[in-house]
Parts: C-alpha cells; sequence; structure tokens
C-alpha cells in the first residue's frame, strides 16, 4: 500500500526541539492540519537515528522486515504518553518503558589509543530492534527524571502538536519554530489587524 505524504510534507522530520528525545516525538507532526507519520517504513527511522547521531550509518543489525518500525513507533508512544503525563503533573506508569529498558544489554568498556587520553565507551548488544532502540529509551528515562519539565512544552499553534525544550535565555519560547508556527501565528494576527 502507498501511503501519500500531504502536499507540503517536509521530506524530513524536524530536527528543533532541542533535545533528541522531543525530536523523537516529532517525528508524528500535523502537517497543514494532517496528521503525518515520517516513519514510513525501517529505512525511515534509520535514517533518522543516523541524522540524529543515535547510531552509524551502518550498524543496522538483520531484523525481520518492519521490526525496526513497529519497535521505534511502540517507543516513540510509550515516550508520548510519559511526557505529557509527567508535563501534566500526574503520575506515570514506568511499565513499558522500563520492557525496553529491560531488554538493553551492554557494559562499559575502557578505550585507550595511543597518543590521548583513555575515555569509556558503552558496548551494547544488538539483536534485536528494541536493543537497537535501547539508547533512546535511556535517553527518555533520563529526561523523565532530569529533565525541568517547566521548560519542556508544546507549540502554542492550535494545530501544532509538536514538543520542544525551552532552553532560550529568557524561557519565553512559544513556537516550535518561527518559521512553522511562529509565522503562521504572526500572519494571522497581522490578517486580524487588517480586518479591523
Amino acid at each position: 500500500m502507498t501511503i501519500s505524504a500531504p502536499p507540503a510534507t517536509p521530506l524530513e522530520p524536524y530536527v528543533l526541539a532541542d533535545d533528541p528525545v522531543l525530536d523523537m516525538l516529532n517525528t508524528l507532526a500535523n502537517i497543514d492540519g494532517v496528521p503525518w507519520d515520517f516513519w514510513q517504513v525501517d529505512a525511515d527511522v534509520q535514517a533518522w537515528l543516523v541524522r540524529l547521531s543515535w547510531v552509524p550509518s551502518d550498524s543496522l543489525p538483520a531484523l525481520e522486515e518492519g521490526a525496526l518500525l513497529n519497535a521505534a513507533r511502540e517507543l516513540r508512544e510509550v515516550i508520548r504518553e510519559l511526557v505529557a503525563t509527567r508535563k501534566a503533573g500526574r503520575p506515570g506508569n514506568p511499565a513499558a518503558l522500563n520492557s525496553f529498558l529491560r531488554k538493553a544489554v551492554s557494559h562499559p568498556q575502557l578505550v585507550w589509543p595511543s597518543n590521548e587520553v583513555p575515555r569509556l565507551e558503552r558496548l551494547r548488544k544488538v539483536q534485536t530492534a528494541e536493543q537497537f532502540l535501547a539508547p533512546i529509551a535511556e535517553a527518555a528515562a533520563g529526561l523523565l527524571v532530569d529533565g525541568d519539565f517547566s521548560l519542556i512544552r508544546r507549540c502554542e499553534h492550535p494545530e501544532c502538536i509538536l514538543w520542544f525544550y525551552d532552553r532560550t535565555k529568557a524561557h519565553k519560547r512559544r513556537w516550535c519554530s518561527m518559521a512553522l508556527c511562529g509565522n503562521r501565528h504572526k500572519v494571522a494576527e497581522f490578517r486580524k489587524r487588517k480586518i479591523r
């Protein structure tokens, strides 16, 4: 089945949240009022993971077709629910995220290249889609614990569903992007003034 994107759909998901976990949530967006999932096939998820430097471009394990897409969409919705619950100040149920975290198999390894300082790197076992997505699940857990939810917001445009972390100096960011929703708001306000 071929899925048609709305006519003005960008080719890639927006990366404007100032937090990679929130950027994951933004892979599902409203484009001209129409819901659009930027993840249609495994390759879309992999391209996004590479684009945001979660994984190297050549690291996708051999998975059953659709496994990465299904796991990524499931994780995205688990994170979306927990972020919205935390933002609303309600208690959340971490069971689904903990399920992803339990599947992660990793360990630290000391790396000490010649003429460089030693560093720790985390080596991960990657045999399943859930293990492949484990770094995002870990980052989401970190965001839920350590994030300043007074600065984690949804865009104020009524048709927009995008999230962002307001890291501006004054903490007065209202829009996912001035070029997208901020501009739409300015145009609408201008039209209101012209009609009066």
